[in-house]
């Protein structure tokens, strides 16, 4: 590892915070995103992987939301007829292939180094209800799917950051900055809020910083005696 690149099988658990753009933002504020992935450096430092990302958040701005069932107090009424407690945030998820390389400009070893990575994949966000201490038959079963804004399609990617592969196999990490790109549609022939069919074409931009920490499985380095 001090002085040779190795190819090596990467299991990573990783972490995000993530600003939304363009249509994404006028749904949504800033989201986290947490996952794990599977990376393989090749000996040449060419850097390929697979990723599954869990996208999760607590500020939603879509405009008109649960606007029919608000009093005009803005407050939501159970089965029951009492004031209901209904939690909205955002869910989503993106599983992305990737393949970039590493340059080892600088580092302790020729394994780590800048690292820039292209992907594509898919992604997928909606807008979650929880109502636990209620019941509220307009937000369960199917008829939930009036309200939740689903919404996927196709994404790119990409990464510019630091990968670091320590000596001792003890601190193996990448971190930088990633930029998403989704070529999304709504999915849904209604929302029953507004009335208005949810089937348009979206660019949803999310740019932020990622943070993966590795788990590099490779053979060790014969000893040597004289």
């Amino acid at each position: 590892m001090r002085d040779s690149s190795v190819a090596t099988s990467q299991i990573a658990a990783h972490f995000a915070f993530q600003r939304p753009s363009y249509d994404l933002e006028e749904r949504f504020g800033d989201n986290a995103a947490v996952g794990a992935a599977y990376y393989f450096k090749t000996k040449t430092n060419f850097h390929l992987g697979a990723e599954f990302s869990f996208l999760f958040g607590n500020n939603v701005k879509e405009p008109g939301i649960l606007s029919n069932l608000r009093t005009d107090a803005g407050e939501i009424i159970d089965n029951k007829g009492q004031i209901a407690t209904v939690l909205i945030q955002q869910r989503g998820y993106a599983v992305t292939l990737s393949a970039g390389r590493i340059f080892p400009v600088f580092g302790s070893n020729p394994n780590s180094g800048l690292l820039f990575k292209v992907g594509g994949g898919f992604i997928q966000h909606k807008i979650r209800y929880e109502h636990q201490v209620n019941e509220i038959s307009q937000l369960e079963g199917d008829y939930l799917k009036g309200y939740d804004r689903l919404t996927n399609g196709l994404m790119l990617s990409q990464f510019l950051g630091y990968h670091f592969m320590s000596n001792n196999r003890l601190s193996n990490f990448f971190a930088g900055m990633e930029f998403v790109q989704g070529f999304t549609r709504g999915r849904r022939d209604i929302n029953f809020d507004t009335g208005l069919r949810d089937d348009k074409s979206r660019l949803d931009i999310l740019y932020g910083l990622r943070l993966a920490w590795i788990i590099p499985i490779y053979k060790r380095a014969p000893q040597v005696y004289y």
